[in-house]
């Protein structure tokens, strides 16, 4: 029995027929030869999970209605657990949770990753769960020092995984790189000046 590719997550029969109508399904079908998209965390996913500060979340209830919300803390805060597996600690908020309740109803889950200032995006396909009543847990996940105040975990099992091209990406930098890069230039010029004005140089 052939095993159905990875990417057939996304690539449903809909899809392949869309993408046969617009010329992209031979591509895709050569990929999908190989098996589809990567199943597990590589060190290259692992190594960009790392430097994640937010990334979006997106469920659908029973109904299919699609939600999507914004997830955010420092460096690190979404964790690599095993190569299956990613959580973090769901810090309190609004508390609508309607995330939480798609889940209860439907744990099929996406997650985007996004890093601006090198254009790079991700796309994980999984299925996710809230634990409630796992403190030691939670402690673990809690990035050190954050001032956030932690209420839950969120468990993701990666199902597959894809990343896109950067076309379209608007380049950002997160404000502290700019003040550091502005910082160093700043620094760099001051040492010019006075370099200048040693060797009688200076402008008036």
């Amino acid at each position: 029995m052939l095993t159905a590719p990875s990417s057939d997550i996304a690539f449903t029969p809909s899809v392949k027929t869309i993408q046969s109508r617009k010329g992209s399904r031979t591509a895709y079908a050569r990929m999908e030869t190989a098996g589809g998209w990567e199943t597990t965390i590589t060190p290259d996913l692992a190594a960009f999970v790392s430097e994640v500060r937010s990334f979006f979340i997106a469920t659908a209830n029973s109904e299919g209605q699609p939600y999507i919300q914004h997830r955010g803390g420092p460096p690190g805060f979404l964790k690599v657990l095993d190569e299956k597996t990613l959580a973090f600690a769901d810090f309190k908020g609004n508390r609508q949770f309607i995330t939480q309740g798609n889940l209860e109803e439907n744990p099929k889950t996406f997650i985007f990753l996004i890093d601006y200032a090198h254009r790079r995006r991700i796309k994980l396909w999984g299925r996710a769960e809230i634990v409630e009543d796992d403190p030691t847990l939670l402690a673990s996940l809690m990035p050190a020092d954050y001032s956030a105040r932690p209420d839950q975990v969120m468990i993701f099992k990666l199902e597959a995984w894809d990343s896109n091209c950067p076309q379209h990406i608007p380049q950002r930098f997160e404000a502290e790189y700019v003040s550091r890069a502005l910082a160093s230039r700043d620094a760099r010029i001051a040492e010019l000046e006075a370099l200048l004005e040693k060797k009688g140089g200076a402008r008036p």
